[in-house]
């Protein structure tokens, strides 16, 4: 055999699918407790950070994804099939990740969600996880305080602040014992007003109508952001402004918000999924706050409420809306 047909003998093989490649192919589940079009974002970010993971389909990742249709009881039948179908691990996310980590299965869990892991108790503390299942939990409930302090620093006369939050969500009372900390240290006057559903929402809603504050701080979870043109909508209709934690609520038409940056937060899960498939153990991964924050400011909202943003207050901002 001459030197160029071994040469390209050795090419030839190079190219051929390879006995088995199949099998190194890591087959993820990823569940959701919503439909396709919530998850979009999530799963746009989280198949980036697989990729920079080395995870990419088709070549070496196949992201099995199924969704409950916001009928949380079917979980767990979901939780069966991604294991019938051969899933290495499954990624979750939101309102499903206290009954997919709670499921009865074999595989390990990685997760982002809003709420506190030790309350929703899945989680001994953040370095001890529970159930073989970790992740991201996106409650900093001393961002809390720093939103109020941001919004002392825009309306130094404010005095009397609603508070909207769902006591549902495991670890708002914490985020309220933070916010009644600092505000007793700003003398604002604060009122709590519970809103788990949407009728409480309506009566909450009623009861800030008929005795205004001077703005309204909405605690960061699922429920407040799904309701948010409703909330917004209100509020600057009565020309008070409105302050959150991510950055979604600023986009449609809060005053500012600052919290986790969440494209980060939706990638860092695939951190965990590709320590899991090295052969690390969930229990070993510690649970992780978020680390990337932004202070998004909406000038236009700014503007139609006939309020003056310091520039002190801008040039902290990671995004200005004008």
């Amino acid at each position: 055999m001459n030197r160029r047909h071994l040469i390209a003998l050795i090419g030839a093989a190079a190219l051929a699918p390879r006995p088995g490649l199949a099998a190194e192919i890591a087959r993820i589940g990823f569940i959701s407790g919503g439909d396709a079009k919530a998850a979009e974002g999530f799963v746009t970010a989280l198949r980036e950070g697989l990729a920079a993971e080395g995870l990419s389909e088709p070549g070496t990742l196949l992201l099995d994804r199924i969704y409950a249709d916001y009928a949380l009881d079917r979980v767990p039948l979901l939780v069966a099939e991604i294991e019938r179908r051969g899933a290495r691990l499954i990624v979750t996310h939101a309102a499903a990740t206290p009954v997919v980590v709670r499921a009865n299965r074999a595989i390990p869990v990685v997760y982002e969600f809003s709420a506190d892991p030790i309350a929703t108790g899945i989680a001994a503390d953040l370095a001890h996880p529970l159930f073989n299942a970790t992740g991201v939990t996106l409650l900093k409930a001393e961002l809390n305080g720093k939103r109020l302090e941001y919004l002392h620093e825009i309306m130094p006369d404010i005095r009397r602040v609603a508070i909207i939050a769902n006591p549902l969500h495991p670890g708002e009372a914490s985020e309220r014992a933070d916010l009644t900390r600092k505000a007793d240290q700003l003398g604002i006057h604060l009122s709590f007003f519970a809103t788990p559903t949407r009728a409480e929402l309506d009566r909450a809603l009623d009861a800030i109508a008929a005795d205004p504050p001077q703005a309204i701080v909405a605690f960061s979870e699922g429920f407040v952001v799904e309701n948010r043109a409703t909330i917004i909508n209100f509020a600057m209709s009565r020309h008070l402004p409105v302050v959150s934690g991510w950055a979604t609520m600023a986009k449609s038409g809060a005053l500012f918000t600052y919290g986790p940056r969440l494209e980060e937060s939706y990638r860092r899960p695939a951190y965990y999924v590709g320590r899991i498939l090295a052969g690390a153990r969930a229990s070993d991964l510690p649970i992780e706050r978020p680390t990337v924050l932004e202070l998004v400011v909406n000038l236009n909202s700014a503007k139609t409420l006939g309020i003056t943003v310091p520039n002190s207050v801008v040039a902290l901002a990671d995004r200005v809306i004008e």
